[in-house]
């Protein structure tokens, strides 16, 4: 069994629990309040450029050149593909780019990029896609589920988001990290791989706190004018 096949039978509950929170449910259904949709994009705007840099970090790491090649690829459908998605709803929202790059980062926001910032600095190859896969794996999963739906694609506004993350392209995305995870876990010992679907398991459990951040407007919980 591949490593990430193991490590999908543990976060699965995860990510199933984020089909039955209320922001992903609104993308789903249409009901989704803009504002909420709106606080979504501007924080995973920044969160983005965060990704981008550890697909950095990852690129510095490789151990070869297919590796390195594989990590800027990734940087660059980050910053262009899925950031041309946050670009795009910006514009209908009448906000712009400069203001998409001077969001302040909600709580929720620093505390998950910090973590794989962290981790990513502080390890191998390794720890990076490991800090990195939980994101792209289960937007590929929520898009594919919200897909199902009968005219969840063909929403005015929401549906652009669903036919993204539910794309061929970014399923070629996802399973580009899904090869880097299982081939840097390769020959590593019970430990080293406990400690790597530890990163998995965390990371899910982020991705759930930044749809709960999306869905209450989350900042900081003290105004500081």
């Amino acid at each position: 069994m591949k490593f990430t096949d193991s490590v999908f039978k543990r976060v699965e509950p995860i990510w199933e629990s984020y089909m039955k929170h209320p922001f992903i449910q609104g993308l789903g259904d249409g009901t989704l309040d803009e504002e909420k949709f709106k606080h979504w994009l501007k924080q995973d705007y920044v969160y983005l450029i965060e990704y981008a840099r550890l697909f950095s970090i990852g690129a510095a790491k490789s151990t070869d050149l297919k590796m390195m090649t594989t990590y800027a690829d990734l940087a660059n459908g980050t910053l262009h593909t899925e950031m041309d998605l946050h670009r795009s709803y910006a514009k209908q929202f009448n906000i712009s780019e400069e203001e998409l790059e001077q969001t302040e980062p909600a709580q929720t926001t620093v505390a998950y990029t910090s973590y794989m910032l962290n981790l990513a600095q502080q390890g191998g190859i390794e720890n990076v896609i490991a800090a990195i896969l939980t994101c792209t794996w289960s937007y590929s999963y929520i898009g594919l589920k919200l897909a199902e739906i009968e005219g969840v694609k063909d929403h005015p506004l929401y549906g652009e988001w669903v036919n993204m993350y539910a794309s061929e392209e970014f399923s070629t995305f996802k399973e580009d990290c899904i090869q880097l995870m299982d081939t840097v876990a390769e020959g590593k010992t019970e430990e080293e791989l406990n400690r790597l679907e530890d990163i998995i398991v965390k990371t899910s459990y982020y991705e759930y706190m930044f749809w709960e951040m999306a869905e209450n407007l989350e900042t900081w919980p003290v105004p500081v004018k």
